[in-house]
C-alpha cells in the first residue's frame, strides 16, 4: 500500500499520550545492570498484542563462559534476566530485504545531583529521567514504530525484529546473546541518542586497569622508594603518547572521523593510591577507556598499550606495571557512506522533512556485534541528544521520538519491500 507521511502525522498525534505514558512506564524501572528484566517483561506485555511473535529470551548462567562476556560482575547472576526479540513477519520474507532494529533497557546507575530519577517528569513537550534519550526513549521509538504500522494496515514484504537488550552499558553483553541466535538480516539500525544524524561509522573501546607497582617508604628514605603513584603518572603520559600516535596513523584511513579533532579520546578517569602523605605507595591503580577507530582492533590496542609501556624509556615502570582489560571492550564498525543503507534511511528522513547528517559516532556501543560478527550492514541512529546521556539532565523531546519514528515507519516501508540482491 502506498504510505504518506500525512497518514504517519495523523497516527503519532493519535498515540502521543500513550507513548509518554508507555515511555514513562519504562523510566520508572530502575534497570540498572542486573535488574533489566522486569522492564523487559513489562515492554513483552505491552507490545507483544501489535507483533506477530515476541519472545523472552533467557539468558543462560553458562553464557558468563564465553570468550567476548564482558565485565564480570561478583554476584550477577541472570536467574531473572531476558533479552526480548519481537518481530513482524513480511508478507514476501523469500524474496524481499529484512532489518533489525536494536536498542538497550538497562540504564547506568543515578547521576550525583540528579532528582528523582527513576520518577519522570514532563515539561514543555520534555521528558526528563534516568534512560530518558540513552536508551529508554529508543524503545519509545520502536513502540511507536509497531503501533503505527500496525494501525495503519502496513505489512512490507520482509521480516522486521525488535531486538530489545540488556547490558548494553557495560559492554554489549545482550547483543552478543542475541548474535548466538542470529536472524537472515540485511541491515541493522541500533538506536542510540544521535540528533538524527547517521552514523555508518562508530569507533571502538577498551576500558582498561593499570597497576603500577612501587618500593614503598618513608618520605625521609627518598632514596630507598619507588612512589607507585608517581610511576602511574609516567604510564599514562606513555598511554596518551601511544595513542597520539595511533590518531595521527588513523587520519585519513576512516574519513568520517577526519572532521573530529581528537575522534577517539583516551580518558583516565579513576586513580586510587596511597594511605598516608608522608609514604610513598606501593600500589597504584588507574582505570580510563581508550577510544580507537574502525582501522583498529581491540587486541591490536591492548596489545600497543601494554607495548608502549614496556618499551618506554623508564625503567622502574617497565618491569613494574600489569594492564587488564575486564571491562567494556568493542571494536568499532564502518560501512561506506554510499552503501544503501545509508542512502534509504537517508531519503525516509527527508520524506519526513528532516535532512540528517551523514558522521561517525565518537563513542562506542552494540552497533559492531551485528556489523562485524554476523557480517550484517549496520547503522547508528536515534532520537535525542547524547550530551545528556548519563547527566543529571538526561531528558528527551517527544517530539524527537515522533519524528524518528516517522522516519523509521517510511524507511521500514520502502527497505522492507527492496529485492534481495
Amino acid at each position: 500500500m502506498d504510505l504518506s507521511s500525512k497518514d504517519i502525522k495523523n497516527v503519532i498525534t493519535e498515540l502521543r499520550e500513550q507513548t509518554v505514558l508507555f515511555l514513562s512506564d519504562l523510566i520508572r524501572f530502575p534497570s540498572i545492570r542486573g535488574s533489566e528484566g522486569p522492564v523487559n517483561r513489562f515492554i513483552h506485555s505491552t507490545l507483544s498484542p501489535y507483533c506477530d511473535e515476541s519472545v523472552l529470551m533467557q539468558i543462560p548462567e553458562s553464557f558468563k563462559q564465553h570468550p567476548l562476556y564482558s565485565w564480570p560482575m561478583e554476584g550477577l547472576n541472570y536467574y531473572d534476566t531476558q533479552n526480548l526479540r519481537m518481530s513482524l513477519k513480511g508478507s514476501s520474507p523469500e524474496t524481499a530485504k529484512s532489518l533489525i532494529l536494536n536498542a538497550h533497557s538497562d540504564v547506568v546507575p543515578p547521576s550525583k545531583n540528579q532528582e528523582r530519577p527513576f520518577d519522570p517528569v514532563v515539561k514543555d513537550g520534555i521528558l526528563y529521567g534516568r534512560g530518558a534519550c540513552d536508551d529508554k526513549g529508543q524503545i519509545a521509538v520502536l513502540y511507536l514504530v509497531i503501533r503505527i504500522l500496525k494501525k495503519l494496515g502496513v505489512r512490507p514484504r520482509g521480516n522486521i525484529w525488535f531486538d530489545i537488550v540488556v547490558e548494553e552499558e557495560n559492554g554489549g553483553n545482550g547483543t552478543l546473546f542475541m548474535t548466538l541466535h542470529p536472524v537472515k538480516a540485511h541491515a541493522a539500525i541500533v538506536l542510540e541518542a544521535s540528533e538524527y544524524s547517521i552514523y555508518p561509522a562508530v569507533r571502538g573501546a577498551v576500558w582498561f586497569e593499570l597497576t603500577c607497582y612501587g618500593k614503598p617508604g618513608h618520605s625521609g628514605r627518598a632514596s630507598d622508594v619507588v612512589s607507585a603513584l608517581k610511576e602511574s603518572i609516567k604510564a599514562m603520559d606513555v598511554i596518551e603518547q601511544y595513542h597520539n600516535r595511533l590518531l595521527v596513523a588513523s587520519r585519513g584511513k576512516n574519513t568520517l572521523f577526519d572532521r573530529f579533532e581528537n575522534p577517539m579520546p583516551v580518558t583516565f578517569g579513576m586513580m586510587n593510591a596511597g594511605d598516608w602523605p608522608a609514604t610513598a605507595p606501593g600500589v597504584a591503580t588507574v582505570k580510563g577507556v581508550f577510544g580507537f577507530l574502525p582501522n583498529s582492533t581491540i587486541k591490536e590496542v591492548q596489545q600497543g598499550m601494554i607495548d608502549a609501556i614496556k618499551s618506554s624509556t623508564h625503567p622502574w615502570l617497565r618491569e613494574n606495571f600489569d594492564l587488564k582489560f575486564n571491562m567494556l571492550n568493542n571494536d568499532g564498525n564502518e560501512i561506506p557512506v554510499d552503501h544503501p543503507l545509508v542512502v534509504e534511511l537517508s531519503a525516509a528522513m527527508k520524506g519526513m522533512h528532516r535532512t540528517p547528517e551523514i558522521s561517525a559516532m565518537t563513542a562506542a556501543c552494540d552497533a559492531w556485534r551485528y556489523n562485524n560478527a554476523l557480517g550484517i550492514p549496520t547503522v547508528v541512529m536515534g532520537a535525542g541528544s547524547l550530551k545528556y546521556a548519563h547527566s543529571n539532565q538526561e531528558q528527551i523531546a517527544i517530539e524527537e521520538i515522533e519524528k524518528t519514528a516517522a522516519a523509521l515507519v517510511l524507511f521500514i516501508h520502502r527497505w522492507c519491500t527492496l529485492e534481495k540482491n
